[in-house]
């Protein structure tokens, strides 16, 4: 398996509802420095919509301000319709990972 695969098969086992975060993929495959690698390969994610990259965001919550298929405001509707709310903090959208974090 590819890194990038190995990316898509694990953010296609987060479930709706909740997010996990680049670095704890990074970890989960193998590969614990390569946090920005993982979004590499979200960035290039082949099946929009069909592998969720949507419910990955940084250490801190924040959603991508680049988020490959929209922006943050994009992201942000479609973790809302999963009931994931998200909050403004200085122009960015964070969420609250101590109640929506999924680490399996």
């Amino acid at each position: 398996m590819t890194f990038d695969e190995a990316v898509y098969d694990y953010v296609c086992r987060v479930p709706r509802g909740k997010v996990t975060t680049y670095g704890i993929i990074a970890c989960a495959i193998g590969h614990p420095r390569a946090a920005r690698q993982v979004g590499g390969s979200l960035h290039r994610n082949p099946r929009p919509g069909e592998i969720p990259c949507h419910r990955v965001v940084n250490r801190e919550g924040r959603l991508a301000p680049a988020f490959a298929f929209g922006g943050q405001d994009v992201q942000a509707d479609l973790l809302k319709a999963e009931g994931v709310p998200t909050e403004l903090r200085d122009g960015l959208l964070f969420v609250d990972l101590n109640e929506y974090l999924w680490r399996p």
